[in-house]
């Protein structure tokens, strides 16, 4: 159920999430006013008590959503950098076997060109909807072997070759780490941490005596929505390639359209 909500629209998944923490909190302090509160022997210097144990409660809680929040934008931030990365390799190798004599540069560029055609059309669909690609291997090992196995002759070539292979490690390195990053994100428990957590920390507001109501509602209600944005920003990050804030494949659709399709 949760793998889904990372491919809803955000203008759904924003107020969905505020309404599901808001309304059970609201339905909870009107169930605690009517029936609890008034049972309850307490003074209007227990508030003082209450208002210190929402605070701590706050501010475990806040504590502990901002380290994830943290984390979910550092990691998203990586994941970005990963992808600039291999586009960027992939690039330099490009640039590096057009100068490579032939039949070894036509056949290292049309083998190039379809590997980053593969990335773009097969491979990040399949990461947007959270499944790890595999039919790159054949491609990136029929490079290599191709790669490898060119002998250069002059001393020019010989420092080419070793700057387009430098490119071609560094590619697959970020290649790694790229599908590595498909499923990455805060597992199950953390989530339900975070929404357990939020339930708790907003149930301590039920137990102020406000005489007004209304006041008592709207306080508790802002109080929600906010906990919900900070939720929903954590969702909205956790999984670097899904939904409308995913990654996309415009690195290498640059290199394909600026690079590649000139040099056919």
């Amino acid at each position: 159920m949760l793998d889904r909500i990372f491919d809803l629209p955000l203008s759904v998944t924003c107020p969905g999430i505020i309404a599901a923490l808001c309304l059970p909190v609201l339905c909870g302090l009107l169930l605690v006013r009517r029936h609890v509160l008034p049972r309850l022997r307490g003074k209007p210097e227990d508030s003082e008590f209450t208002g210190a144990v929402m605070q701590s409660v706050m501010v475990f809680y806040g504590l502990a959503v901002a380290l994830m929040a943290v984390n979910v934008s550092e990691t998203y931030n990586d994941v970005s950098k990963i992808v600039s990365s291999e586009a960027t390799a992939l690039a330099v190798v490009y640039r590096g076997v057009s100068s490579y004599p032939e039949p070894a540069r036509q056949r290292l560029r049309n083998e190039l060109r379809g590997y980053v055609e593969y990335i773009i059309h097969d491979a990040w669909p399949r990461q947007q909807q959270g499944k790890s690609p595999q039919g790159g291997v054949e491609r990136i090992n029929s490079l290599q072997d191709i790669l490898t196995a060119f002998e250069p002759v002059t001393e020019g070539q010989k420092l080419l070759h070793g700057e387009t292979l430098r490119a071609w490690n560094e590619m697959i390195f970020a290649r790694r780490l790229r599908l590595d990053a498909v499923n990455t994100g805060l597992s199950g428990v953390m989530w339900i941490v975070v929404a357990a957590g939020a339930f708790i920390a907003l149930s301590v507001s039920w137990f102020f005596k406000v005489e007004d109501g209304r006041l008592h509602g709207a306080l508790v209600f802002l109080l929600s929505a906010f906990v919900g944005l900070v939720i929903f920003m954590i969702l909205a990050l956790d999984r670097p390639f899904r939904g409308e804030l995913g990654l996309s494949s415009e690195p290498y659709q640059l290199i394909l359209r600026e690079l590649m399709t000139d040099n056919r």
